[in-house]
């Protein structure tokens, strides 16, 4: 390993301490440490030895690190979708069910992964073909009535075959990695990581008949809005990113391999599993 670019959240005071951390570590192991404009300005970083300021965030490196919680994660998975270089989280949010280690742990944490000593996911994206060009979501695709609407009505299918037209609040489209999040709370399945499909949810539906369906890999859902008067915002990851009009359809697709996500060497999805949402029967 020879460079690696950080990224943290947007409370330096939280971070500041684990980001010169990591940067002393860096330099003793002599690999370089890359900040873009964004974190020498949060956390007022000035020119040392080994430390490269206002770094491209989408240029070359060897490692993406992390101080954040899981929104951060996944803004740093999306930028690094498709590419070479993995993800090493910290945690410093609530939950972050997809960080590699917690702060108490970041000393020995920045050692194995200085040494290259961790096991890389390979994690699944979405992507949702809209009016606005491609949107990827790592976690989620989802389309929510506005907030001042009423009930929107959306119509969904699966290779063509329409399977449903739901009154409802919304409807989630997640990966595995995003199960355990937004579609958990929909009453959804939780997909194990390395299972080859994703799954969609309903917010708040009106009938008792709308239930969660794992799709396979390879087929496209198509989503649209049969609301009378309303359009539907669309989000990925929790970010607005365009709007789905009356009548419109926007298609999702499964992409395999997307991202690249560091963990501890042995490290399982069902430990880490039970170690952020607990036991799941007494």
């Amino acid at each position: 390993m020879t460079s690696l670019t950080v990224f943290s959240h947007a409370r330096p005071q939280q971070t500041g301490a684990a980001l010169r951390r990591v940067i002393e570590l860096a330099n003793h192991a002599g690999v370089q440490v890359r900040l873009p404009e964004i974190e020498v300005e949060k956390h007022g970083i000035g020119a040392q030895d080994g430390v490269v300021l206002g770094a491209d965030p989408a240029g070359e490196t060897d490692l993406a690190v992390v101080l954040g919680g899981d929104g951060t994660i996944l803004t740093t998975l999306r930028l690094y979708a498709r590419r070479d270089a993995p993800v090493f989280a910290v945690n410093f949010g609530t939950i972050g069910f997809l960080a590699t280690v917690e702060p108490d742990e970041l000393d020995e944490g920045m050692r194995l992964a200085l040494a290259g000593d961790f096991d890389v996911m390979p994690i699944p994206c979405l992507v949702a073909d809209t009016s606005e060009g491609e949107q990827v979501g790592m976690n989620d695709i989802s389309f929510h009535r506005r907030h001042s609407g009423r009930v929107a009505e959306l119509a969904y299918s699966v290779e063509g075959e329409q399977l449903g037209e739901v009154r409802c609040d919304g409807l989630v489209v997640a990966t595995p990695a995003g199960s355990t999040g937004y579609n958990l709370a929909n009453g959804g399945p939780v997909l194990a990581w390395g299972v080859e499909g994703y799954v969609v949810s309903f917010i708040a539906p009106h009938t008792l008949t709308a239930r969660a369906l794992v799709v396979a890999p390879d087929d496209v859902l198509a989503v649209t809005n049969r609301s009378r008067e309303e359009d539907v915002e669309m989000t990925t990851d929790g970010r607005a990113v365009c709007v789905l009009p009356r009548e419109d359809t926007i298609t999702v697709r499964f992409k395999p391999r997307c991202a690249q996500l560091a963990q501890l060497p042995g490290a399982s999805f069902y430990h880490r599993l039970r170690d952020k949402f607990g036991r799941l029967a007494s």
